[in-house]
């Protein structure tokens, strides 16, 4: 089977970083949203960003970011990839010109079947792949799962699934879905925007051994 690619989002300690890349993290997620737990500034991102090797790419995310505070972070922390998890439109992901993962909240109202998110997928179709996230009061970092059902047909671009995985159920996911890459945060954290270097490696064995299966 393909290797699935594993993102470790919410990262705002150097210990975590190096965890992550230990372990064997494709990329990490730099989050950019006041207020989450998990906020850096861009220059605080910009320190962590510097320890990485090559080859581990940086995920910057916003919810519903002025264009001015998406600028300076590209500007800033030079990531690799985009990541829109708020109410942003199709011209307001593109307007930077950068690539970008548009994350969609699954159960959320008119995206609580499969037709339904689909639709509004194909909204979408210039990202480079479709996030998949639990619908919750915030935007992401809930914990919870969803039906991993609802987004079977939503293949058209490459698929990363997120939204409450952990090392007892990520195995389960992929075998499911066989998507194209898994993104975590709060299952492997101790706290929040604290992550646990054991349960990163823990998360990152159980797709290993998932794709191996």
């Amino acid at each position: 089977m393909p290797r699935t690619r594993i993102k470790i989002c919410g990262l705002t300690r150097e210990e975590d970083v190096d965890a992550a890349v230990a372990a064997g993290a494709d990329a990490i997620g730099l989050v950019f949203y006041a207020r989450s737990a998990r906020a850096l500034t861009p220059e605080r991102a910009a320190a962590l960003r510097a320890r990485l090797p090559p080859f581990v790419d940086v995920v910057a995310l916003f919810v519903n970011a002025t264009p001015e505070e998406v600028s300076k972070v590209v500007d800033v922390v030079q990531p690799e990839l985009l990541q829109f998890h708020g109410d942003e439109t199709p011209a307001e992901c593109e307007r930077h010109g950068r690539r970008y993962l548009r994350a969609l909240r699954v159960g959320a109202p008119g995206m609580d079947t499969p037709e339904g998110l689909l639709k509004s997928c194909l909204e979408y179709s210039s990202a480079a792949g479709w996030l998949f996230d639990s619908h919750s009061d915030g935007y992401g970092g809930s914990g919870r799962t969803f039906d991993w059902s609802l987004v079977q047909s939503a293949n058209a671009r490459p698929v990363v699934l997120s939204g409450g995985l952990h090392a007892e159920n990520v195995a389960a996911a992929v075998a499911t879905l066989r998507p194209f890459a898994v993104d975590v945060s709060s299952g492997v954290e101790q706290a929040p925007g604290i992550k646990s270097a054991e349960k990163i490696a823990r998360f990152i064995a159980a797709v290993r051994q998932a794709d191996a299966g």
